[in-house]
């Protein structure tokens, strides 16, 4: 078996080229693929087409991308906390597609299951609908939303064996397991990385088969967007 752990997230991106499609983990700024972002901006790869629930924040994930305007397009749910992106959307410098968060999920779920496409109720009558195919179901109108395939998918996880079996830790779990589905090669970044056998099967969320390279990442920030605090 070949192996598929990479010493650094340097390693790990390597043959990432301009134009790929990258599917990335994460909400907010929770359970994001930190290293490998890093590592992609340094690259200097460009014109890439990005899908993630969100955008980061101005100097932090996927804001550093925007700010060496190393991304063409962002398909995403919810972009209010850069305003990076929004000048860049409101100069033409950046193309967006704004999706429904439950719609963004599964479609990248589809995309890792085999599925090409599926209908929902979500989304008929609003922007979301224009020039896509509807169909009634029991009376009832559905939008049809195509899958989402990466040609990467970056997920970051709290351990990993080198089989590439992942477990997440509470909230980072997010999108995680859906984006690792949705990547023609995907590159998990973990804060452990242990041998084959010492994750009980039961605790793994993302099996190995969905995995084709992996690296313990390091020097981890895990920022917080916005700190709420009581007295």
């Amino acid at each position: 078996m070949l192996s598929k752990v990479y010493n650094n997230a340097e390693e790990a991106i390597r043959g990432i080229q301009n134009g790929s499609t990258l599917v990335l983990g994460g909400f907010g700024l929770c359970g994001i693929p930190e290293n490998s972002i890093s590592a992609l901006q340094k690259s200097g790869v460009n014109n890439l087409t990005c899908v993630s629930n969100n955008a980061g924040v101005d100097d932090f994930g996927l804001g550093l991308l925007l700010q060496t305007k190393q991304i063409k397009k962002m398909l995403s749910s919810y972009v209010g906390e850069n305003d990076l992106f929004e000048k860049q959307y409101l100069s033409g410098e950046l193309e967006v597609e704004l999706v429904p968060q439950g719609t963004l999920a599964e479609r990248m779920r589809a995309g890792g299951a085999g599925i090409p496409a599926f209908y929902t109720p979500t989304g008929v009558g609003t922007l979301v609908a224009k020039d896509k195919e509807t169909k009634e179901f029991d009376g009832k109108t559905y939008v049809l939303e195509k899958a989402i395939i990466g040609d990467y998918a970056f997920v970051k996880a709290w351990k990993g064996d080198k089989f590439g079996n992942l477990v997440f830790r509470k909230t980072a779990r997010n999108f995680n397991p859906v984006c690792a589905m949705a990547g023609k090669i995907t590159i998990a970044e973990v804060e452990e990385l242990v041998e084959i056998g010492e994750i009980d099967p039961d605790h793994v969320h993302t099996p190995g088969v969905f995995v084709q390279r992996i690296f313990q990442g390091s020097n981890y920030e895990k920022r917080i967007e916005q700190k709420t605090v009581s007295q």
